[in-house]
């Protein structure tokens, strides 16, 4: 990824990237996108941009499996969340989903990402510490509680099911407050064209309609512009 499309993605929001896949595609009906509301820790934080390292896990029952298993799997996950280059977020699906009662996502396991140099935790799970996590690693996730239950890692690096998204180890996630999407690998080379476009052509209709006196005609006149400059 070139890094002057990263800088970009960094700066816009997701809808405005969904938007922009489709310019890229030249089509409608982009669909690799999370449903329904998630959480923002930081609202105000911006996106966070990386390529995927996934994982499950699940808290409502304690695991079954022998401690020195499930400690070698924690092990083993945090050793894939610290290793590989590029810019990297987090997404881990919690398996009790929608029952999901186990925080993994605390002040310790935020600021430990953080030191990996993630760029931030997208999950369907449990996020809590709210006033205590690092600054500039958001979590994008599906509930806020108290407790860590009987949180443990069942998988690292699985494909997983976040809000309805599939997403595979290593695709490249772009999330904020809205939720999350999959960038397609064939977009990259059209996507910071898409973007700049895309933000070119709103301004047809939005500076007129924050001008004083705006009615119909003007919509009318400016929607004309709009068209044509998407043909």
């Amino acid at each position: 990824m070139k890094p002057s499309l990263l800088n970009l993605l960094n700066k816009v929001d997701t809808p405005t990237v969904c938007n922009a896949i489709e310019v890229a595609e030249g089509k409608r009906g982009f669909n690799a996108f999370t449903r329904g509301t998630m959480l923002c820790s930081d609202p105000d934080a911006g996106a966070m941009v990386g390529y995927a390292r996934t994982a499950k896990i699940a808290a409502v029952n304690p695991p079954e499996e022998p401690p020195e298993v499930i400690r070698k799997r924690r092990m083993d996950y945090y050793r894939h969340m610290a290793l590989g280059t590029g810019p990297s977020i987090t997404v881990v699906e919690d398996l009790d989903f929608p029952h999901c009662i186990g925080a993994y996502w605390g002040e310790i396991n935020t600021t430990v990402h953080k030191g990996f140099g993630i760029n931030g935790a997208l999950t369907n799970g449990v996020m809590r510490d709210l006033g205590d996590l690092p600054e500039g690693f958001p979590v994008v996730a599906g509930s806020i509680g108290p407790s860590h239950g009987f949180v443990h890692v069942k998988e690292v690096g699985t494909p997983v099911n976040i809000f309805g998204l599939e997403i595979n180890d290593g695709d490249l996630v772009h999330a904020d407050r809205h939720g999350a999407l999959v960038i397609p690998p064939k977009v990259l080379g059209d996507l910071e064209q898409a973007i700049l476009n895309l933000l070119e052509t709103e301004k047809l209709i939005l500076k007129p309609a924050r001008k004083p006196g705006f009615d119909f005609d003007a919509f009318e006149e400016a929607w004309q512009a709009f068209e044509a400059a998407r043909t």
